[in-house]
């Protein structure tokens, strides 16, 4: 079958892409904005990439449309698909068709870290020997891919709340009916779709409603908003988390302060110590509710443990890019005010005193209406100094933000100025955190090459 992807270069379609080439299928897609890494990865699989949406895409006529939820109507190729009556259907019901119907759905759902608590659970189902397929929102350092099938009836899934198409306004979670479901935390966030915090938490309710009474629901003692999903009605066993608190279920106790070495613990029994080379109290969380749902389908955790202790990571999870003349160049996908906070708190709690630099772009929908510009100012604080950059289509000024900053701020709309003001900055020893959820008009590499050419 020949499958065309409107909106393949999105980190979820993009790894549908890579599943359907797996089965067999003969894959092609378009996207506005073509860029690594996932350009480079589908690249790398042999799917051909069309830039822009220009109907001559569909010749030859492909077999099947999968349309990304980026898409809207008025988008040429859309109205091309319906008007000459082109079979189509969402990513997230192609999914639940040809693949997750008769596997043991293992999902992450979560305002935050759904990427990396997938990647880590990913992980040691495969270093146990199990064998998993995975869908991840993320390039995984210890695969090199995004997704696989897999060899096993295990199926890990990053598990967005976000809408499945225009013609499918639930989440797409809905689709993938988990037997064991990670709820890693719950804010408001998407408030370009949704109105108020309640109305995600319905969503949330909805998957809860489909997971098995032989299933098994993971979440974090103490998170009030998840708390009031679970009130709303539970059929399956419930898991709780915590660290350094007493929980029933599972706990972490932190060794290092940083998050990088914790005891982990069961039932009141200890399980273990988990040494890695991940940072904050986050990662410390997620790999908590990784252990537990590992369990739940028969890993013992103290081999759970063995695997987190050689996990490599995710691209763009504070990944460090490059160091140059003693300048550490990190990538990071934080997309809301809390993810940069517990960014930020990670890597201070790693280098001590050394100085942090921040730099930013608000890009994602809910940055761009305003929604969390109150809480942006306060979210840099345990940075040095701060480089807001201001995209084009924001309709509000970060100058606001950067007034009410804790620590030195500036804003700047131009990529090329900023890497200038980088590179007459920086000194020796510091921590660059390059934060985004798009390309950032590859701020991330032109700094450390501008780097190269004045320091080497």
């Amino acid at each position: 079958m020949h499958i065309h992807i409107l909106g393949i270069c999105g980190t979820f379609m993009g790894s549908l892409a890579i599943l359907a080439k797996q089965l067999g299928h003969k894959v092609t897609g378009s996207d506005k904005n073509v860029y690594p890494p996932m350009s480079t990865q589908l690249e790398a699989q042999g799917i051909e990439l069309i830039q822009g949406y220009d109907v001559e895409q569909f010749s030859p006529e492909p077999d099947l449309v999968v349309i990304g939820n980026a898409m809207s109507r008025g988008n040429p190729a859309v109205e091309y698909v319906l008007n000459k009556g082109l079979k189509y259907t969402s990513g997230p019901q192609w999914l639940s068709d040809h693949l997750l119907h008769d596997k043991w759905v293992l999902a992450v759902a979560g305002t935050h870290g759904k990427t990396t608590t997938s990647t880590m659970l990913a992980w040691i189902l495969d270093h146990t020997g199990m064998q998993p397929g995975f869908l991840i929102g993320g390039v995984p350092l210890d695969f090199g891919v995004s997704a696989r099938v897999g060899e096993s009836p295990f199926f890990v899934i990053e598990a967005d709340e976000y809408d499945t198409a225009f013609f499918d306004k639930r989440s797409k979670f809905v689709h993938y009916h988990p037997r064991t479901l990670i709820m890693n935390n719950l804010e408001y966030d998407h408030a370009d779709i949704f109105p108020d915090l309640a109305a995600i938490q319905r969503q949330f309710h909805h998957v809860v409603r489909i997971v098995p009474q032989t299933g098994q629901i993971i979440y974090p003692q103490g998170e009030r908003a998840l708390d009031e999903v679970v009130e709303m009605g539970v059929w399956s066993e419930i898991s709780r988390t915590a660290i350094d608190q007493n929980c029933g279920d599972w706990q972490a106790s932190l060794i290092q302060e940083d998050g990088r070495q914790y005891e982990v613990w069961f039932q009141g029994e200890l399980q273990g110590y988990v040494s890695w080379g991940m940072t904050g109290k986050h990662n410390v969380k997620n790999g908590l509710a990784a252990i537990a749902a590992s369990r739940h389908v028969g890993v013992r955790p103290v081999h759970a443990i063995e695997a987190l202790n050689a996990f490599g990571g995710v691209k763009r999870r504070m990944e460090l890019l490059d160091t140059v003349a003693g300048i550490h160049v990190y990538d990071d996908f934080a997309h809301h005010p809390t993810a940069i906070e517990t960014t930020l708190q990670g890597i201070r709690a790693q280098v001590g005193d050394e100085p942090v630099i921040a730099v930013i772009e608000p890009r994602s929908n809910t940055m761009r209406l305003g929604t969390h510009q109150a809480l942006l100012a306060q979210s840099v604080r345990e940075a040095d100094h701060v480089y807001w950059y201001q995209p084009e289509g924001m309709d509000w000024s970060l100058q606001s933000v950067a007034d009410d900053s804790p620590i030195p701020a500036m804003v700047y709309s131009d990529t090329e100025a900023l890497i200038e003001e980088l590179d007459q900055t920086l000194t020796s020893a510091c921590h660059v955190v390059i934060m985004s959820n798009g390309g950032f008009e590859g701020v991330h590499h032109r700094l450390i090459e501008k780097l190269k050419e004045s320091r080497i």
